[in-house]
């Protein structure tokens, strides 16, 4: 170790320091700059002349470090070594090292520091790729179970749709009509541990009000006039250890809107006509296609009930809002038309791109019941334009003439505003990095992405 001191001194080491691509600094024990080599300039912009004999908080306090790791290793008294970056923002490994003498004095302080730059974003790129091979695993998965998308909105749903599959929480799904809400629930159910047991689907806006709570909760016999002398279970009983799917929610009376809470807090149901109490184990997701918020201020739907409901919300989509997801959900639909009739009909260029213009305001059952009209309507092999219906045309050459109206700058400024930041978001996908390419604050584009909708890190 006293030779390797001595040496610092030397005419031999110095020059082999001098020539190597890291920045050397060498330090002494109190934080005064003894020499640092070349590189020092090409990483920190500083040459030896500037630092010479000035403590190295005085250079931190400058902002020649950010921080100083001499300072880290004095303070510390070890080895420590931080990631951090310079003027230019380029991202820095340096590693500090103190260096003792016999009696276990520190003598000097040797830190190096060495641009990882390329090396971050090679290992972003990487968990780029890695999170898009995760995405198609997760859809290639999901796609036996019916369910068709290829929009990072839909990402979002089907991954946190796979995350909830493996827990029991209650959730609600939320969408307009049409959107496959059943077909969330339906992967909610079949991905969980669940999965082996029944899943009981209920509408509840299609079950008559005066016969919903039998149907719910069954009936002991004589419950009443026309039931069945032996009694009946009830769909919640049915569903026992599995999972109980309430489709339209919003439409169940408030009347039975206070037993569903109490299934929910006490986990046991009574029947119609019974005193005894029976324990229930399902899982409880519901679905609706309105405000449940709205209802419950209007006093139409139970608050207490929407809190329990709403314990995880997944919100799918419209299709107009999700533009990517179109023609692979015609492509699919066609696939199995076909395969139903045993025909091969085939789409035209031009009849697709007035399908990509229409608003689908029944989302994706609406776009499956049209390509199946088409299929059985159309009698040649290709599907052309004066095939679509009528209605198609005529929204579609509305939307263009609507496309068409003049702008106020604020709404045109926004709106480029928001593509450019939903394509800086999808390239680089943290705030971080669109940040940087976009020349603004973090907070700026975490405070944007809100005021979009665009999904933050």
């Amino acid at each position: 170790m006293r030779e390797f001191l001595d040496a610092f001194h030397s005419d031999e080491l110095l020059p082999i320091l001098d020539s190597i691509s890291d920045a050397v600094f060498i330090d002494s024990k109190d934080g005064i700059a003894l020499w640092c080599n070349k590189a020092c300039y090409e990483l920190y912009k500083v040459s030896p002349e500037e630092i010479y004999g000035k403590h190295v908080a005085d250079l931190e306090k400058s902002g020649v470090f950010t921080p100083s790791v001499a300072c880290l290793v004095m303070e510390q008294k070890k080895g420590v070594t931080i990631v951090h970056e310079n003027k230019d923002g380029k991202r820095l490994l340096s590693t500090g090292i103190p260096i003792f003498d016999s009696n276990n004095h520190m003598t000097k302080i040797i830190t190096t520091s060495r641009d990882i730059t390329e090396l971050v974003n090679l290992q972003h790129q990487l968990e780029s790729v890695q999170n898009t091979l995760e995405d198609f695993k997760l859809l290639g998965k999901f796609s036996s179970d019916g369910m068709v998308a290829n929009s990072h909105q839909m990402f979002h749903v089907l991954q946190l749709a796979k995350r909830l599959s493996d827990v029991d929480s209650t959730v609600l799904i939320t969408g307009e009509s049409g959107v496959g809400k059943g077909v969330i629930a339906n992967l909610l159910h079949r991905n969980g541990r669940r999965k082996e047991k029944p899943l009981i689907k209920i509408n509840c806006g299609a079950i008559p009000e005066s016969l919903i709570e039998s149907e719910l909760f069954g009936y002991e016999r004589g419950a009443f006039t026309g039931s069945r002398a032996e009694g009946k279970k009830g769909l919640f009983e049915t569903a026992q250890d599995g999972t109980i799917f309430l489709d339209e929610i919003s439409e169940l009376p408030l009347t039975l809107q206070v037993k569903l809470l109490q299934v929910i807090q006490e986990k046991e149901i009574t029947r119609v006509g019974g005193v005894k109490s029976i324990p229930i184990d399902v899982r409880i997701i519901s679905a609706t296609n309105k405000d449940l918020f709205e209802l419950v201020n209007e006093k139409k739907f139970r608050a207490d009930l929407y809190y329990r409901l709403n314990v995880v919300p997944i919100n799918i989509p419209p299709l107009r809002e999700r533009y990517e997801d179109i023609i692979p959900l015609i492509q699919h639909a066609l696939r199995e038309c076909n395969k139903k009739i045993h025909a091969n009909k085939q789409i035209d260029s031009n009849a697709m791109a007035i399908l990509l213009k229409y608003d689908w305001p029944g989302n994706v059952r609406e776009l499956e019941n049209i390509v199946e009209r088409l299929v059985i309507t159309t009698k040649e092999d290709i599907i052309m334009p004066e095939n679509l219906p009528s209605f198609i045309y005529e929204t579609t050459h509305s939307n263009r003439n609507k496309s068409l109206e003049p702008v106020t700058l604020k709404d045109a400024l926004d709106k480029a505003e928001q593509e450019l930041l939903s394509s800086a978001y999808h390239k680089h996908g943290s705030t971080r990095m669109i940040a940087k390419s976009l020349g603004i604050s973090q907070p700026s584009v975490v405070r944007k992405l809100r005021k979009y909708g665009i999904p933050a890190e």
